[in-house]
């Protein structure tokens, strides 16, 4: 064996034998391009944005909402600004405009929607048949609610529903009453609860309380064409009007005698919460035929009135129903 030194390095050391790499270097991968052809980061952010752009595009052509990345960019304000006649109003969201339209009660003037949202509607041929329909792209229905209006795709104007009165809801053994309730959030909230537990109605004030409007319809997600809605100018005319039907008419006041469990006698019940903050006006606490309070064992003595009204409706469920 020759000690004399080889000029190639052992075949182990120079790695697997390849042919040269003749590809053009916008042809080969990364790893194969010499450092100075590689992609800069700049170039690869500039296409990665340029993909991102246009997969939301496509998203936004089908009625969808902009995929949640963390890197979003804010969506233009856009103020909604279509003419909108008296009594009418703009229900959006797909949970509203779909309770809306399976509502006989309700009177549908036009419906504005993507394609894609049409079959999230998920309802049949006909319920389309005595309304005009418009196929609309999501920006285009920004511009009737405004940009801050989650829509979903799908925009209805609609006449306001019809009121009820006192006297037609004689046959519910459950009423919900709110006392000068402002935020349409928690009474659309309330609406939900309302309805998941029965009650015939909720009554409110003719003054300081949400009229109906989309911000409204979509709180309660579908519930305010599930349920009768009645406006009365006097709170306390009304209350009693409702106790000469036959109704225990119930207020909740943090410090009320008793419990609510152990103040329920009647077999038909109107509860009746206040404002937060407020709570029930003097008035209104003389005219209930009884005050009652939520349980609450622990420091906090009061609660936000929506989560009130869910506590409040399932007690007085499990009395109606002789638990």
């Amino acid at each position: 064996m020759s000690d004399t030194p080889s000029d190639n390095p052992p075949k182990s050391d120079r790695g697997p034998s390849r042919p040269n790499d003749t590809r053009p270097n916008h042809a080969r991968p990364n790893h194969a391009r010499p450092d100075h052809a590689r992609p800069s980061d700049a170039h690869n952010s500039h296409h990665a944005e340029k993909r991102r752009m246009r997969r939301e595009q496509t998203r936004a052509k089908r009625g969808d909402e902009p995929a949640d990345t963390g890197f979003r960019r804010q969506r233009p304000h856009i103020a909604g600004s279509a003419p909108q006649e008296d009594g009418h109003v703009f229900l959006y969201g797909l949970h509203t405009v779909r309770h809306a339209l399976a509502n006989p009660a309700r009177k549908k003037v036009h419906l504005h929607v993507t394609a894609n949202a049409r079959e999230r509607l998920e309802l049949p041929a006909d319920a389309f048949s005595d309304i005009e329909v418009t196929e609309a792209l999501p920006r285009e229905l920004d511009k009737l609610v405004g940009s801050d209006a989650v829509h979903q795709g799908v925009v209805l104007e609609a006449e306001a529903l019809r009121q009820r009165s006192l006297k037609d809801l004689s046959q519910s053994p459950l009423l919900l009453v709110l006392d000068q309730v402002t935020d349409p959030h928690n009474v659309g909230a309330i609406l939900r609860s309302a309805v998941a537990f029965g009650a015939g109605a909720l009554i409110t004030t003719a003054r300081h309380s949400p009229q109906e409007s989309g911000v409204l319809a979509k709180a309660a997600s579908g519930a305010l064409d599930m349920i009768d809605h009645v406006s009365v100018r006097n709170l306390s005319d009304a209350l009693e009007e409702l106790a000469n039907l036959g109704y225990q008419t119930v207020g909740l006041d943090s410090e009320g005698p008793q419990i609510l469990e152990e103040s329920l006698t009647g077999e038909r019940v109107a509860l009746v919460l206040g404002a937060e903050g407020k709570g029930l006006r003097q008035k209104t606490r003389q005219t209930c035929t009884t005050l009652a309070r939520i349980d609450l064992p622990g420091e906090i003595k009061s609660l936000n009135v929506s989560n009130a009204a869910v506590l409040s409706l399932y007690v007085t469920r499990r009395h109606l129903n002789g638990a």
